[in-house]
């Protein structure tokens, strides 16, 4: 099996659940070191509520056959953030990987609500979340990663550049912010990285077969189909592991820095990298919503998946 990430060490800020799961759980199936960082642990959970916790993820990368390690961290805490990175740089020595996924915002987005009728606390906090966290992980992450050149920051949002051009609609302001703002995080870290030889990018899954999708179609992953009945364009859908894959095929790439800047989508690099689903399928989300989904054709997935 072939392990390209062996001996290289990836932080995944906000690896909990959903993206951030199947991106550290396919870093370790790749060699990594993965440091799966997030609120809700064996201690604890965060306001979500929600019972996947960290060490989860982390036994998860170790199964896979890389090394888990969880640290629970408020990413809105400099201070946990600073001795985060100060334990990676004890513990390894180095940081090849930085994956800013922090979100938690999907119970404080009002959709459908103009910004006057949205609750400006949720509205605040949700940036908050999806935006100081992922400043501030890197304030303190990328010194160590920029020590030897080859270092990559990938964030990690919802919908590429060109599909956020133009508002979405029914998101709301602060959603649509936060989403945009990470793309452009991307484009102003991979300025100041170039000279470093580091690379960073922005990267986009598809329509997400999260822990929480599922629970809110009232389906597993056994019988997720099951859903397309009462949402036809599901069935576009891809698992965690899909986006994972990328990210780790990035990290592989030693010609990574073409990337720098750009706004990426896992169906895009699944064309690119030869990478498929755990189905063998090749989701490419956002290509068909831009021709199918939003040019009002029927549901057919044929040469999408």
């Amino acid at each position: 099996m072939e392990r390209p990430l062996e001996g290289q060490v990836a932080l995944v800020a906000g690896g909990t659940r959903g993206a951030g799961r199947g991106i550290s759980v396919q870093l370790g199936a790749a060699g990594a070191t993965v440091y799966v960082t997030g609120r809700t642990s064996e201690a604890g959970r965060s306001e979500m509520g929600r019972q996947e916790t960290i060490e989860e993820t982390a036994a998860l990368v170790n199964e896979a056959g890389g090394r888990g390690i969880a640290v629970r961290v408020d990413h809105l805490e400099p201070e946990q953030v600073q001795d985060l990175v100060e334990r990676i740089d004890r513990e390894q020595g180095r940081l090849d990987l930085l994956v800013n996924d922090v979100w938690g915002g999907d119970p404080l987005a009002e959709w459908n609500k103009p910004v006057w009728e949205h609750s400006l606390e949720k509205g605040l906090r949700l940036l908050r979340l999806a935006v100081d966290t992922h400043i501030i992980a890197s304030h303190f992450a990328i010194p160590l990663l920029i020590r030897e050149p080859g270092g990559l920051v990938v964030e990690i949002t919802d919908g590429t550049a060109e599909y956020n051009a133009n508002y979405r609609g029914t998101v709301g302001l602060y959603y649509d912010l936060a989403k945009v703002s990470t793309i452009r995080l991307a484009l102003v870290q991979a300025d100041e990285l170039g000279p470093h030889g580091a690379t960073a990018l922005s990267l986009t899954p598809g329509w997400l077969r999260s822990e929480m999708m599922l629970e809110h179609y009232g389906v597993s992953e056994s019988n997720w189909r099951d859903a397309t009945e009462k949402e036809p364009h599901f069935s576009i859908s891809e698992l965690a592991h899909y986006v994972g894959r990328a990210v780790a095929a990035l990290a592989a790439d030693p010609g990574v820095s073409r990337w720098n800047g750009k706004s990426l989508s896992s169906g895009q690099l699944a064309q690119v990298y030869g990478f498929t689903d755990l189905d063998g399928s090749q989701p490419d989300c956002w290509r068909y919503i831009t021709e199918v989904q939003d040019a009002g054709k029927s549901a057919d997935v044929t040469g999408y998946r």
